[in-house]
Formats: C-alpha cells, structure tokens, sequence
C-alpha cells in the first residue's frame, strides 16, 4: 500500500513540475530579433516600442493548455518588411483576477497574462 502512495506522490510530483510551461522560440520568425538585456542596461536602440498582451488558458493546474499565446502572431503584427525587433521582454504572470478564476474553479481554468514588450527598428535604407 504504501509503495502505491510513493508511486502516486512521484506522478503528482512530476505532473506539478511540467505544467504550465510555456516556450517561446524565435528561431522560426523570419526577422532578426533579440532578447533584451538586464533591466539596468536599457540601449539606446531608436525605434517604435511595442506591448502586446495575451492571456493563455490553461486546463487542469496547468496539466494541458486551451489556449497558448503564439509569439510569431504577436510579433508578425508588429515588423514590416526589412524591419528588426529589438529588446524583447517576455513576462508571465498571474493577475488577481487569473487567481481568482483559478479559486472559483477549483483550478479546472487557469489563466494567465502574457505581455510582449519591444521595439521594432526599422533598417535604414541603403545610400548609393
């Protein structure tokens, strides 16, 4: 009996440890971008500052996802053709109205804020 409660605690264990983890991977958007530095070395990069926030849906603790937010759609809303996206910021977190819905459904829905924070720079046209 008791090897079945150290089994059930080890799944529970590693259910806990892989649920809700998100992956944003910029390798696949066709633009140059790049992540940004510590918040004490802000560049002096010119350019046009984004900040766009989605709120991913996750089900059961976070043990499957409805909805994920999709960082190549958030980021294609916001270069144009021969543009960059500089210092991006990528934050998580759970608002009082996300733990709220968490506590109200017993955490069958858990939501989440997701923000996007950059700036697009544009490539200087070419001088002849």
């Amino acid at each position: 009996m008791t090897h079945r409660f150290a089994w059930a605690g080890l799944l529970a264990l590693s259910a806990a440890a892989s649920a809700c983890a998100l992956t944003f991977d910029s390798t696949r958007l066709g633009v140059p971008v790049a992540l940004a530095d510590s918040a004490r070395a802000r560049p002096g990069v010119g350019g046009t500052p984004f900040s766009v926030t989605k709120h991913p849906v996750f089900l059961g603790w976070g043990l499957a996802t409805i909805s994920a937010p999709n960082l190549e759609d958030v980021l294609a809303g916001q270069v144009g053709t021969g543009a960059r996206i500089t210092d991006l910021r990528i934050r998580v977190r759970a608002r009082w109205s996300d733990l709220l819905v968490t506590g109200l459904t017993l955490g069958l829905f858990s939501p989440r804020s997701v923000t996007f924070d950059g700036v697009v720079v544009s490539r200087a046209p070419a001088s002849r």
